[in-house]
């Protein structure tokens, strides 16, 4: 997998460099800034972008801007968003017409090594990841019940069924219920099968944005 890094802190961005190379993946190019990070993928076209949403010069969205460019220029590059704080709004923006092959992570959650890489290989394989916190930050008072907010956070971040189930201890007939539960409460339809699990997620940020 080839990868470029967008990332204005420079220890942050060699460490990540550092442990995706020891995943076997090819850190191709590495920016300081949003124009760079867009000149890296016109250049190298790598399979998956890992990108800060606040960049130079002024710190507010310019990373957030270049992905969203990326994204429609290029519809198969894979990327992962990096934020300090919690931007729901942001995230749905960004993932709502295409959620495929699509992260947004806090910055924290690059110190938990395996599951950061994790989340990267889910996206390029064509996954989703939502953190967990983007989803627990909006469904607070919810007709959603509390082990449901549990399983739709776990679903946003991409996990399969078996793997909510082993998370949670429940079965997976259990963890099925909980979401045809959820997928009726947020008024998804049967027929409307394609990414309806990411879908999910991402209704409730779009109601609650």
């Amino acid at each position: 997998m080839r990868v470029v890094i967008a990332e204005d802190l420079v220890l942050l961005r060699q460490s990540i460099a550092r442990l995706l190379a020891q995943h076997g993946m090819e850190v191709v190019a590495e920016a300081g800034d949003a124009g760079g990070l867009i000149d890296a993928v016109v250049a190298h076209r790598p399979d998956l972008v890992i990108a800060d949403v606040r960049m130079p010069p002024t710190f507010t969205d310019e990373g957030a801007a270049a992905v969203l460019v990326l994204r429609r220029r290029f519809p198969d590059l894979a990327v992962v968003v990096l934020s300090h704080i919690v931007e729901p709004v942001l995230a749905l923006k960004l993932a709502a017409d295409r959620p495929a092959r699509f992260g947004y992570l806090l910055k924290d959650r690059v110190l938990e090594l395996a599951e950061f890489v994790a989340v990267v290989e889910r996206v390029a394989g064509g996954g989703t990841a939502i953190d967990p916190q983007v989803i627990d930050h909006y469904l607070i008072g919810t007709t959603l019940s509390a082990r449901e907010r549990e399983v739709l956070g776990l679903l946003a971040q991409g996990l399969t069924n078996q793997a909510i189930a082993r998370r949670l201890v429940l079965s997976e007939r259990t963890v099925d219920t909980h979401i045809n539960s959820i997928f009726g409460k947020l008024g998804l339809l049967p027929d409307a099968e394609h990414n309806r699990r990411v879908r999910a997620a991402l209704l409730w940020l779009a109601q609650r944005g």
